[in-house]
């Protein structure tokens, strides 16, 4: 039980799980599942109980039983005590004040994470204003490597979505070049195929690196099938790069999505046997959600927010190259309108960097939520001052097989032009060679290049 008063009412919290959702800020998912606090004034008090929590409860009073689920199996075995230790006397609070404090470095941080689990990030988030996310998630440092350098300082990287809804080559290939000569990609070039076949989705590996190949771009590319459809290309030569899957931060979650930790674990091996990077060996590509572990009647009675922190101890087990939330794509239902959204989204973004994700997020909505795109540009300003590794370059903002709204290629352009940002510096140097970009590192091609018009013609 834990407790709390405020000018003579008292409030209490029958376990730690309850006092993490009543404490959790106002979202629509939470209400859903019947564990959001019943007022301002419960969530208050339940923030004020959080913030004097000791750090070690965590460690001890796991919010979904040992025996039961193995992310929390994972999350408890992998723990590194040397790590913590330093913070190891703290409470929720006075790790958010030692985060915001000179103390708290790139370089600290960075030695801290292995030492932190889900829970005390989402916690420690729960207590924070806005601008604590952003400031404290500007100080972490994630680099991750494959044929080009992710998440260095001042640097924003982009992932080219060419999408299309009958996976017409012609079309993928259109929006491919279209995101290249915008000065996108340098994060993956990746599709989502509308249908998940091997078939279709080799004929689409190779119709992207085809793509990289012949322009010699310093970038990977994926297609984001199934993790056992992505396994079956491998058997059968396909140029995979990087091995896709959604995850989620409960075993039940996952098993929803048809995936457990070994077999995680064998994509993982599969993908590195194959030895295609160049300067990194980063092979794995997770996107999550905010909800999902709701939707799939899996979250266990705990809040959205803690179980999508929890599936961040899954990516991290894997030294992915790219983990990105996708804020606002499960819905309404879960993410009720803009401010609930943006507020997600740098939730999501200051779990992931703190547990030491290179982490990027779709700032996206669905048509149907309560949010339109001048809250995806307050929300991708956010990430960009709080140092996000990466973000989602769509056409016109609108991704037309998957049927939402997310951020544009000249989004990103404008992002890095008015926070001084640039691509990742291999990529910055092809797009200097192919004259796409100018000795001010703006992208204001004078030509089409020479490369590019074979392609052209073809698409």
């Amino acid at each position: 039980m834990y407790a709390t008063t405020i000018r003579g009412t008292r409030y209490a919290f029958q376990d730690l799980k309850s006092l993490m959702a009543k404490a959790a800020p106002l979202r629509s998912g939470d209400c859903l599942a019947g564990i959001a606090a019943a007022s301002a004034a419960e969530r208050v008090a339940a923030q004020m109980a959080l913030a004097d929590l000791p750090l070690s409860t965590f460690l001890n009073e796991p919010l979904i039983p040992y025996e039961e689920d193995e992310v929390t199996r994972l999350i408890i075995d992998s723990h590194d005590a040397e790590a913590f230790a330093p913070i190891a006397s703290l409470t929720v609070g006075g790790l958010r004040d030692w985060l915001l404090s000179d103390s708290a470095t790139s370089a600290t941080l960075t030695a801290l994470a292995p030492g932190l689990t889900p829970e005390m990030a989402a916690a420690v988030s729960k207590i924070s204003r806005n601008q604590d996310l952003i400031a404290i998630a500007a100080k972490c440092r994630v680099v991750t490597r494959f044929r080009d350098t992710i998440g260095l300082p001042g640097c924003l990287s982009s992932r080219i979505q060419p999408n299309h809804p009958t996976d017409d080559p012609k079309g993928i290939l259109a929006s491919a070049i279209d995101g290249l000569l915008l000065g996108a990609g340098d994060a993956v070039i990746g599709i989502n195929p509308a249908l998940d076949s091997p078939q279709r989705c080799y004929d689409l590996l190779r119709l992207i690196d085809d793509l990289r190949a012949k322009l010699d771009i310093p970038t990977q590319s994926c297609v984001l099938a199934h993790v056992t459809t992505t396994l079956r290309l491998i058997k059968q030569g396909a140029p995979v790069d990087l091995v896709f899957q959604s995850i989620g931060g409960t075993e039940g979650a996952n098993r929803s999505f048809g995936i457990d930790l070994a077999l995680l674990r064998e994509a993982h091996a599969a993908a590195l046997s194959l030895r295609r990077g160049t300067i990194g060996d980063n092979v794995m590509y997770f996107e999550t959600g905010q909800g999902s572990a709701l939707s799939a009647n899996a979250h266990h009675g705990c809040d959205q927010q803690t179980l999508e922190a929890r599936a961040y101890a899954v990516a991290r087990a894997f030294k992915p190259l790219l983990v990105n939330t996708v804020v606002g794509f499960i819905g309404p239902e879960y993410l009720f309108d803009g401010k609930q959204i943006i507020r997600a989204g740098l939730e999501d973004h200051f779990c992931g960097k703190l547990l030491g994700l290179p982490m990027g997020c779709d700032a996206c909505y669905t048509n149907h939520a309560e949010a339109d795109q001048d809250d995806m540009d307050v929300l991708l300003t956010l990430l960009g001052v709080a140092g996000v590794a990466y973000v989602m370059g769509v056409p016109g903002a609108d991704d037309i097989m998957l049927n939402y709204q997310s951020t544009s290629y000249h989004d990103v352009l404008a992002v890095r032009q008015t926070l001084n940002l640039s691509p990742a510096p291999e990529f910055a140097e092809w797009l200097k060679a192919m004259g796409l970009m100018n000795d001010r590192g703006l992208v204001r091609p004078e030509a089409l290049p020479a490369p590019f018009a074979p392609l052209l013609t073809k698409a």
